[in-house]
């Protein structure tokens, strides 16, 4: 068993560190702030895509400059919430109709039933935390409202009420399940995809929202949970080869799977929005990112080759870079 003692250094010590590894640092006070308001521990994450393959360790590659990895860190920070702002989208819209499904089949408080779930589901579980929601001090006026208006109502707030003490995760799960034929069959119906496939895509995304929230980096991030790809795939659907190499000077046998990089929860994300809000620019905002920081890795994100040529993407693509320039 190996002990842990690496000491805590100042920041000023932070960056000779760095620059004895062949960091050029053209202005040091601006690193500096860097530094102290981002933290050493998560600058470095972004620091390794920059090192030399040689067996020597942490070394940059010549011409490396503390501004090729702040822009790398700035893209990922705005990518993070460009996608936040999407999630946030498709949660709204899953929370909206698992609510109208829940209440127009069962009633405002159906969902109390466990019949209407999977049996696997720990329904109890549900209860307690519903529970214990309704029971905080500080809870959203429109509980307060419930709790002191219907006296006599039971502690369990009606489905729309509660779908929305719920988090994502929660949420996601208890859609993934749903007992009956007749509920998933109409959730279907709205998203344009099927239920097997929508269980496993809101639980990617619930993931996906959670890092971005925690401000993680999601740029050269292989996920744990992975999206499923449509059995049946529309006419326009994307060519997602088996695996892409990252083009890594440090690692030129490295080849990432795209369905577990972020390029396949963007598709996801984009081929919900089409169904959600068809009029949305958030594809166009997208490509206008990637655009801004063409130096930034696209394999390292999954993103195949000319995946813009894609019809998927083609219509967005277009209409961002005729606005882009």
């Amino acid at each position: 068993m190996t002990s842990f003692d690496k000491p805590s250094i100042p920041h000023d010590e932070q960056l000779g560190k760095l620059r004895a590894r062949g960091l050029l640092i053209q202005d040091e006070s601006r690193a500096l702030k860097y530094l102290s308001n981002i933290s050493y521990f998560r600058f470095s994450a972004y620091t390794r895509a920059f090192y030399t393959p040689s067996l020597e360790p942490h070394r940059f590659l010549s011409g490396t400059t503390f501004d090729d990895i702040s822009a790398l860190y700035i893209f990922d920070r705005q990518l993070c919430l460009l996608l936040l702002d999407a999630i946030e989208r498709l949660e709204v819209a899953l929370r909206a109709q698992l609510t109208h499904t829940l209440a127009e089949h069962y009633g405002p408080h159906g969902y109390l039933n466990a019949e209407v779930f999977d049996s696997r589901y720990d329904h109890g579980w549900l209860l307690s935390r519903l529970e214990k929601l309704v029971k905080e001090r500080n809870v959203e006026v429109f509980l307060h409202h419930y709790r002191s208006k219907y006296t006599a109502a039971p502690i369990h707030p009606p489905v729309w009420i509660a779908l929305e003490l719920l988090t994502f995760k929660e949420v996601s799960t208890l859609f993934a399940n749903l007992r009956h034929e007749q509920d998933t069959k109409r959730i279907e119906l709205h998203f344009g995809w099927k239920y097997q496939l929508l269980k496993s895509w809101f639980r990617s995304l619930s993931d996906l929202r959670n890092l971005c929230a925690h401000h993680m980096r999601v740029w050269n991030r292989e996920f744990g949970s992975r999206p499923e790809m449509p059995k049946k795939r529309p006419n326009n659907w994307l060519t997602i080869p088996a695996a892409i190499p990252t083009g890594s000077q440090l690692h030129p046998e490295q080849r990432l799977n795209p369905q577990s990089c972020l390029y396949m929860q963007v598709v996801v994300i984009e081929s919900i929005m089409k169904i959600i809000n068809p009029g949305s620019s958030w594809a166009e905002r997208l490509v206008r990112l990637l655009d801004r920081y063409p130096r930034i890795s696209r394999p390292h994100m999954g993103i195949p080759c000319g995946w813009d040529r894609e019809t998927f993407w083609l219509t967005s693509v277009q209409a961002a870079r005729e606005e882009w320039s």
